[in-house]
């Protein structure tokens, strides 16, 4: 896939999400509080930065390569000297190899699974973990300078210190902590986006800012201007730390289990908000197809989780325990399958890492061969006391009819659990069935030259081959010359079924890192505003002759006819963001009231802006917007706080637009107002 093809598109925001997912913001005081969150020591020599400063190496070098690679092509097409194709040609074969083994070395960095695993010394299966997707560095300086002075009307040097807040905050989460609060500097980051599209990236004019991220496993670049696409491979990270933290936990114990679960899941939520919410990725690791593989993995991997703490938690070997077993094990065997299946669809096939296919592969077969070891305990080593047979007989059988997807050819169920030969003979046929499928895992794993570094994998595979074995020859016979029956397969069932656990943004306070510019209502990119005049009042006998409306920021709701305010050049919809050179944008009502009340006898200086209607379709597309109801909206609404700031989506595509007689605006002569609903009650004349 070449650079140019990725950037045919923008990603964009499509209808999705819910109103449980809104971050929180801290109530908007005019102060600057600036992140507590910082990002890993980028120099620090632990064995996950070094894989990571790997790929980021690899992922440049594949960038240039892909560059060189753009550039011959297009000079073997238009050139007609036969010489210089043939050396064009030649240099395009060199390329391609480079290409080839750059992306080989990326799928063995991406399939280093062992450097995400715990130190536990517990042997457990190892899981997949993704990779944090790299991304260049981003100056937002310049361009929101010239937008603050453009837009805003104001000097940007006065908002150095936000700028460089903004900065470091990039900055920092592109090396989150493999923790907590790696995940809340990748969601205050996310959360943060909202303000910044609202505050800067308007729907008719582009920002020139363009954000370059590389694909996680292929190490492809892509680079787009919209911000759907920043804040999309954000979330993609976010989801990807939760694989890293889930498998670096010790699932020896149910406590280290518990939050397995609790990260592959949230994983899970992560990439299905994503495939939910964004359409028209760049990148194929955020395509439709990667990201169904991606939560069907995750979704796989918590039920191994599941299966693991059913083991740990079953310490009796009663007859229907070790069905459960069965069964649970069966479940997870069907889950990676179905992982497998969409590994080999004809997008992923020859994108998704080897390893991983075999990982997924192994697994299937290797917990097809568990449930036929359980089963096969079950059936010969447990046997009814004359107790039990009076009361749980009854149960057993009842488990027993349901275990089997198709029963058992020769006689019913109920009376191979009664008669203890023909327990043993089905057993047996379970326990070949169980060593057929641990050889077939030790086949694929032994076919997977990454695999076969992987020492755990390879000790549990040869564990579990082993018990099973010796359980086939402590049940066989010399004098048993039956040929063994065909174990009908397992019906698969789980008490926990894994739930896909959105994720909830609420959970990271943030505080728009330039507030100082004003309420978001009213001073937002999407506003078209008329330059800042200064305004003198002059006290008379009547008053200043203006009536005021709302607060944060104030309105001027009318003028008195011939009045003092009129005779100045203030008009009605005017919005007082200075009185006497101090900033009021954030002010109350009664305060800016104060303000031109104490003013000395020589009077007022105020300072007004205009917010002019837009008579083009962007300010209709714009207002529709705003008022849209689809839940990535209404979240990112809500987000704004409690001051009824006006939220627009992150981008302006891909919305159904609503119609709503409610939110009707008022106009002003040539002024634009927004709605205040209730705050008529603070109306009064000055």
């Amino acid at each position: 896939m070449e650079e140019a093809a990725l950037r045919g598109s923008d990603m964009s925001l499509s209808d999705g999400g819910s109103d449980d997912d809104l971050p929180a913001a801290l109530p908007a005081d005019g102060s600057q509080s600036g992140s507590i969150r910082k990002g890993c020591d980028p120099f620090a020599q632990t064995q996950r930065s070094k894989l990571q400063h790997r790929r980021a190496r690899i992922n440049q070098q594949i960038n240039k390569e892909m560059r060189m690679r753009a550039g011959a092509e297009n000079l073997f097409r238009a050139t007609t000297n036969n010489k210089v194709k043939e050396t064009v040609a030649m240099e395009l074969s060199f390329v391609n190899s480079n290409l080839q083994l750059l992306k080989e070395e990326l799928e063995e960095l991406n399939s280093n699974m062992e450097v995400y695993q715990t130190d536990s010394e517990a042997v457990n299966v190892p899981m997949i973990p993704l990779g944090l997707k790299e991304t260049k560095e981003v100056d937002f300086t310049v361009s929101i300078q010239d937008f603050i002075c453009e837009h805003y009307g104001e000097d940007s040097s006065l908002y150095d210190k936000e700028l460089k807040e903004l900065m470091e905050l990039r900055q920092a989460m592109r090396t989150p902590s493999r923790n907590q609060a790696g995940l809340e500097l990748l969601m205050e980051y996310y959360n943060q986006l909202y303000y910044l599209d609202q505050r800067f990236f308007p729907a008719h004019k582009n920002l020139g800012v363009h954000f370059h991220w590389y694909d996680s496993l292929t190490g492809v670049p892509s680079c787009q201007r919209a911000l759907a696409f920043e804040k999309g491979s954000v979330l993609f990270n976010i989801a990807a730390l939760y694989t890293q933290i889930g498998a670096r936990q010790d699932r020896s114990a149910t406590a280290g289990i518990d939050v397995a679960v609790d990260a592959f899941q949230r994983a899970a939520g992560a990439f299905n908000y994503l495939k939910e919410n964004f359409s028209n990725a760049p990148s194929l690791d955020m395509s439709c197809p990667s990201l169904c593989m991606l939560v069907r993995l995750m979704v796989a991997q918590v039920q191994e989780c599941v299966f693991e703490r059913v083991t740990l938690t079953t310490q009796d070997t009663h007859f229907t325990s070790q069905l459960r077993l069965a069964q649970e094990a069966a479940r997870v065997s069907d889950v990676y399958l179905l992982v497998q299946q969409t590994m080999t669809q004809p997008l992923m096939k020859d994108y998704v890492p080897f390893s991983w296919a075999s990982m997924v592969q192994v697994k299937s077969e290797h917990f097809r061969a568990l449930a036929h070891y359980y089963a096969a305990v079950a059936l010969c080593d447990h046997t009814l006391s004359a107790e039990e047979e009076e009361e749980g007989d009854e149960e057993a059988e009842k488990t027993f009819l349901q275990f089997y997807v198709n029963g058992p050819a020769g006689p019913p169920l109920s009376r191979v659990l009664q008669d203890p030969e023909k327990r043993r003979k089905l057993g047996k046929a379970h326990l070949r069935r169980a060593v057929i499928r641990h050889e077939e895992a030790m086949r694929v794993h032994s076919l997977c030259k990454i695999l076969r570094k992987m020492d755990i994998l390879q000790d549990v595979l040869s564990l579990t081959h082993k018990r099973s074995l010796d359980k086939y020859s402590e049940l066989d016979r010399e004098d048993d010359f039956d040929e063994t029956a065909e174990a009908p397969e397992i019906q698969s069932h789980t008490r926990q079924k894994p739930d896909i656990t959105a994720p909830n943004f609420s959970t990271v306070h943030v505080t728009d890192i330039f507030q100082r510019l004003g309420p978001l209502s009213v001073f937002c990119a999407r506003a078209r505003w008329g330059p800042v005049r200064l305004i003198g009042l002059q006290r008379r006998e009547g008053g200043l002759g203006l009536t005021l409306r709302g607060d944060s920021p104030v309105l001027v709701a009318g003028v008195v006819p011939g009045g003092c305010a009129e005779e100045a050049g203030l008009r009605e919809g005017d919005y007082i963001v200075a009185v006497d050179g101090q900033d009021c944008k954030w002010a109350k009502h009664g305060e800016v009231v104060d303000m031109l009340k104490n003013c000395s006898d020589r009077g007022a200086e105020i300072s007004v802006v205009t917010l002019h209607s837009h008579d083009t379709q962007c300010e209709r597309r714009a207002f529709m917007l705003s008022h849209c109801s689809d839940k990535e909206n209404t979240r990112q609404r809500l987000m704004g706080g409690a001051k009824g700031q006006s939220s627009a989506s992150l981008l302006n595509w891909n919305r159904k637009k609503k119609r709503d007689g409610s939110a009707v605006t008022k106009r002003l002569g040539s002024t634009f107002s927004l709605t205040f609903g209730s705050l008529r009650d603070t109306e009064a004349m000055y």
